[in-house]
C-alpha cells in the first residue's frame, strides 16, 4: 500500500536524458511526448556527444524543454574533454568542430545555450541532475551500487524526496532501503511514496540496458511510467558509418542496446 502522508507532487511532466546527438531517436521520444499532451519536458543533459546531429538535437531542446541541464558530454564539448576513452574523446572533438563551423549564427544560439545549463535544479521534493546528487555532472549510479552502501547512503543523504537522474542510460528506481528495481521488474509503472528514491530515466539517444528503444519517464502527480519508444535506427546507424570521426562501434551498440 502507498503511504500517502507524503506532500504531492504537482504536474505532468516528461523526463528525458542522454540523447547524445541521436537525431531519429529525439523526434520520436518528442512526438510521443506531444502525442500523450504532455508540454512541460525535462531534460537531464547529454545532449550532445556520439551522435551524428549535435546541432540539430540542441536546436530541437531548446525549442522543446522547459529545463535542461549540463551534462557531462556537453561540458566536454564546451571545454576539454577528461575522463573520457579514445572514441568518445574523439566524437566530442569532432561534435565541437561541427558547432563551430557551417552554420554561424545558428551555433552561437547553441554555444550560448550550453554554457548557460545549470548542473541542478530543485522543485519542492523533487531534484532532477545528471549524474547523481553528489556529482551532479560525473558520478554514475549503477544497479549494482545497491551493494555498496555507504556510496548510497552518502548520495540518498542530499535527497530530500525523489532525484531524477540519467548519466548511465540504464533506467529504473533505487530506494533508500537498497534495492533497484528495472522498468520491467516494476511492469514499467511505479507510485511515489515516502521513502526516499533516485529514479534513473534510462537514454533517449543510447540505452544501455539491453533494449535498442528509446527511454525515457513521464511523472503524473504521483505517479511515474517508464516509456520505450521505436525509432529509426537504421538511419542513425547509417549516418555514423559515414562519418569517420565517429566510430562505427558507436553505431553497433545502438543495435545492440549496450
Amino acid at each position: 500500500m502507498v503511504d500517502v502522508s507524503f506532500q504531492k507532487v504537482q504536474n505532468l511532466k516528461a523526463i528525458i536524458s542522454d540523447i547524445h546527438g541521436n537525431l531519429e531517436a529525439a523526434e520520436a521520444v518528442l512526438a510521443d511526448i506531444k502525442q500523450q499532451g504532455i508540454t512541460e519536458v525535462y531534460c537531464l543533459g547529454d545532449i550532445i556527444g556520439y551522435g551524428p546531429n549535435p546541432r540539430e538535437c540542441i536546436d530541437r531542446v531548446m525549442a522543446s524543454c522547459k529545463l535542461t541541464l549540463l551534462g557531462n558530454h556537453d561540458q566536454g564539448a564546451l571545454f576539454d574533454p577528461e575522463g573520457f576513452n579514445p572514441g568518445a574523446e574523439r566524437a566530442i572533438f569532432w561534435t565541437r568542430k561541427q558547432l563551430e563551423t557551417g552554420d554561424p549564427k545558428g551555433n552561437e544560439k547553441r554555444w550560448e545555450f550550453l554554457g548557460e545549463l545549470p548542473r541542478t535544479h530543485r522543485d519542492g521534493k523533487l531534484l532532477f541532475v545528471h549524474g547523481s546528487a553528489r556529482n551532479p555532472l560525473n558520478e554514475y549510479v549503477f544497479p549494482e551500487d545497491i551493494y555498496n552502501q555507504r556510496k548510497m547512503e552518502r548520495i540518498f543523504a542530499l535527497v530530500d524526496q525523489y532525484c531524477f537522474q540519467g548519466h548511465t542510460h540504464v533506467p529504473g528506481v533505487f530506494t533508500e532501503s537498497l534495492k533497484f528495481f528495472s522498468p520491467e521488474d516494476l511492469n514499467f509503472e511505479y507510485d511515489l511514496g515516502a521513502e526516499k528514491i533516485l529514479v534513473n530515466v534510462g537514454s533517449v539517444g543510447q540505452p544501455r540496458n539491453h533494449d535498442w528503444r528509446s527511454s525515457y519517464v513521464v511523472l503524473n502527480d504521483n505517479h511515474l511510467s517508464f516509456r520505450r519508444v521505436e525509432y529509426d535506427i537504421d538511419k542513425t546507424v547509417a549516418k555514423i558509418y559515414a562519418t569517420p570521426e565517429l566510430d562505427n562501434f558507436l553505431g553497433d551498440r545502438l543495435r545492440d542496446g549496450r
